[in-house]
């Protein structure tokens, strides 16, 4: 095996990547410890990483893997953040960091697997030193000077106009941006406009509305939206703000292509802990391929506990007997199989901060009985914040997904007896 060229090209107003002389437009996935198979059977073409050794595989064998089913990596290089106490004033720490770094490229960059380097992941969050671009602009002469086959890439958060000129005045050996946004992403073309920037770009990480940009319980929890809710959101984001800029987009790179606990199991990952195929990577495999997988997954249409939706506040007093029920649309003659579960919510002293790494928290109550029925009642745990979640799943490793968030709040003890006796009888009669 040996390197393949890639060239970032460009024709009058249009920009194209190349691999070995040929048009290659990125089909990709932001993909950790998530099934590189999967994804190329799901019509992906590359995805990204975040470092080079994710703690599982070397980046020797994630290339390896990559390479075995037809996939072109972005292989993420880790550059330390100022906001995890990087100083970027500290020239042997830097220096340091770069040859680190350098020994990475050395090692990966003949691997025909490699389509480019992302040099560092959203360095701008919270950052104040402006350094830490020069570090960057560094690397990237590195690289350029050790391994001419492939492009280099910065990931930004977000791509507010003041950022991007920022970057492109102190990085001018990189060369094209990347820029990560969610709900935002409808902004992407005023970004560009404002901040005059011509050159090529990747959107590096999009897909369902980030938690931070999604309508709140009164207690202040972010509302999830349901699976089919973000499938159509995913749909139609990528037709019409990534695919639909023909000019300046070599590509793009889907979050997540596996699954992460981040506010919640269900928020960001296109497929479920157990491996189950969301709707949402049933959207990407049809726009990427044109084609729908055989067996759809079902589509959710609505989830209430005792008739209300994660909209209207749901408090519920401790002890309380508790009616949920969900609402599919399955065209299909199949039984499906429904998953209940409460969660606690993240303590929010451990809630993570620009993807870091989150604690998963307590599953206080699941459904143990193999319901085929929509509903499900349970008894209203002791007071705090938690999560209802359903998950339903069809005999073909596919799952819908929704979750509500409730408030439990204390009951006195004779009112939860009387209540109990109340609800006994109305059950007997």
């Amino acid at each position: 095996m040996g390197p393949v060229k890639v060239e970032l090209l460009k024709y009058e107003t249009k920009y194209q990547l190349s691999v070995d002389g040929k048009p290659f437009y990125i089909k990709g996935a932001g993909l950790e410890w998530g099934s590189i198979q999967s994804l190329a059977e799901h019509g992906g073409n590359a995805f990204r990483t975040w470092r080079v050794d994710n703690g599982e595989n070397t980046g020797l064998q994630i290339l390896d893997e990559a390479h075995k089913y037809g996939l072109m990596v972005c292989m993420g290089i880790d550059v330390a953040r100022e906001r995890h106490g990087f100083d970027y004033d500290d020239e042997a720490s830097v220096a340091e960091q770069k040859a680190i770094i350098k020994q990475d490229i050395l090692a990966l960059k003949d691997h025909p697997a490699l389509l480019m380097w992302g040099i560092g992941n959203e360095l701008n969050l919270r950052h104040k030193n402006p350094r830490v671009w020069d570090a960057v602009n560094d690397i990237a002469i590195m690289i350029n000077d050790i391994d001419p086959n492939h492009p280099t890439s910065t990931m930004l958060a977000g791509a507010e106009p003041e950022v991007i000129e920022r970057v492109v005045e102190r990085c001018p050996n990189v060369d094209l941006l990347s820029f990560q946004l969610y709900g935002e992403i409808d902004q992407l073309p005023r970004f560009l406009s404002e901040s005059g920037y011509q050159g090529a770009y990747t959107v590096s990480e999009w897909g369902a509305t980030g938690h931070w940009e999604a309508t709140c319980t009164d207690w202040g929890r972010p509302i999830e939206a349901n699976s089919s809710d973000k499938a159509n959101n995913y749909k139609t984001r990528y037709i019409d703000y990534i695919t639909a800029d023909i000019k300046q987009c070599v590509g793009s790179f889907v979050f997540l292509w596996g699954q992460k606990q981040e506010r919640t199991p269900t928020w960001y990952g296109v497929i479920l802990e157990n491996g189950k195929n969301t709707e949402s990577a049933q959207v990407m495999q049809y726009l990427w391929t044109g084609e729908w997988p055989k067996h759809r997954v079902p589509t959710m249409t609505g989830l209430t506990i005792n008739g209300l939706s994660g909209q209207d506040n749901v408090r519920l007093i401790e002890g309380h007997v508790c009616q949920a029920e969900v609402t599919i649309e399955h065209p299909r003659h199949e039984i499906l199989k429904y998953r209940w579960e409460i969660m606690a919510e993240v303590d929010k002293s451990v809630e993570s901060d620009g993807g870091d790494f989150e604690p998963s928290p307590e599953v206080i109550w699941r459904d143990s009985s193999d319901h085929s029925t929509t509903k499900v009642e349970f008894f209203a745990p002791s007071a705090g914040e938690y999560r209802l979640f359903v998950y339903v799943d069809d005999s073909h490793d596919n799952a819908a997904t929704a979750n509500i968030p409730i408030l439990v709040e204390s009951a006195s003890f004779m009112g939860l007896i009387v209540h109990r006796i109340k609800k006994y009888f109305s059950l007997m009669t």
